[in-house]
């Protein structure tokens, strides 16, 4: 009796796991990423943040949503060169794949210091050169709208219990960026061949290409390299991580550095480069094979054949269940 007792005290002193509290289903290899202390995941916000990343009424045009650029079955990217906002201006960046953004030391093609995902959300919802989705100056309206929404009402509730004012923007952003989170993919035909040992997962093409994208040669691995394809990895436990930026000559401004984006499921995100100059991935490789813009880079003097198992390579980084989930 006295057992049963000592356990039940010592099981009270314990800390209290929340029911809500987020539980990582991560692939072979990934650790868990980073998340900021002031924004801890949970089930109830990655579920609201699901709901506003889909919802078009944040935006000015009532047709615009986070998802109109980062559509689930493109991997998260849009499919055009470049985007429009929620006014029709054109935006100046290719809108990337938001494939494993949870791992990314940097976010954005050029600035370097947004490193959250709270902070960037803050530019295409606010941004107004050009607009993006237009909610500069109506912040206070689109928060009262969902106030008075009883289902968004209590989803904010049940996310952030602890505010006494729970539907602000601060909240809705934070939302947001815990969906976004959730958004890892690492169970590619690569993956499989890697982690599973299944040896049949890849091509032989693949396989030739897999060997020739890590070659010296090649030095594709140079800039793409790690778990996400992207030369970094900023996961638990290695938050300095640091993003790569090159100067690959394809810039308005000679010098112009552009961060080398992930290359998983980079199959479904065409088209490519910071202004979507490239139609396919085969233009890609050709693009590289030749030095790159302005000749910045070494030529490779691939042959066709080669080229076309570096194309099949970067196919078997395509994760089916990511981009059609159950």
């Amino acid at each position: 009796m006295r057992g049963a007792l000592a356990l039940a005290l010592l099981l009270a002193a314990l800390p209290a796991v929340a029911a809500d509290a987020w539980r990582w289903n991560l692939p072979p290899g990934f650790p868990p990423p980073v998340v900021p202390a002031d924004n801890p995941m949970s089930a109830a916000k990655v579920e609201l943040g699901r709901r506003l990343f889909f919802d078009a009424g944040l935006s000015e045009d009532g047709r615009t949503a986070c998802s109109s650029c980062h559509k689930p079955e493109r991997a998260y990217s849009d499919g055009v060169a470049l985007p429009r906002g929620a006014r029709g201006d054109l935006l100046p960046r290719n809108a990337p794949s938001l494939t494993n953004v949870a791992y990314a030391p940097a976010l954005g093609w050029t600035d370097e210091g947004v490193t959250s995902l709270e902070a960037q959300m803050l530019r295409p919802l606010l941004a107004t050169h050009p607009v993006e989705m237009g909610l500069a100056g109506r912040e206070a309206q689109v928060v009262a709208g969902l106030a008075r929404d009883a289902g968004y009402a209590a989803a904010f509730a049940a996310a952030f219990p602890e505010e006494a004012d729970p539907v602000t923007l601060v909240t809705l952003v934070r939302a947001i960026a815990c969906f976004e989170r959730t958004l890892i993919s690492g169970r590619s035909a690569f993956d499989r061949y890697v982690f599973d040992d299944d040896r049949n997962a890849m091509s032989e093409a693949a396989r030739r290409g897999m060997a020739l994208f890590y070659s010296k040669r090649a030095g594709c691995a140079a800039c793409h390299g790690g778990l996400a394809f992207s030369g970094a990895l900023r996961a638990r436990g290695s938050e300095t991580s640091t993003a790569v930026f090159a100067d690959t000559g394809t810039g308005e401004r000679a010098g112009e550095k552009f961060k080398a984006p992930g290359l998983r499921n980079v199959a479904l995100t065409a088209p490519y480069l910071h202004d979507g100059r490239l139609g396919s991935l085969r233009a890609v490789v050709d693009f590289y094979d030749r030095g790159a813009g302005r000749r910045r880079l070494k030529a490779l003097r691939l042959s066709e054949n080669e080229k076309g198992d570096l194309v099949a390579f970067l196919g078997s980084l395509t994760d089916p269940g990511f981009v059609s989930p159950p």
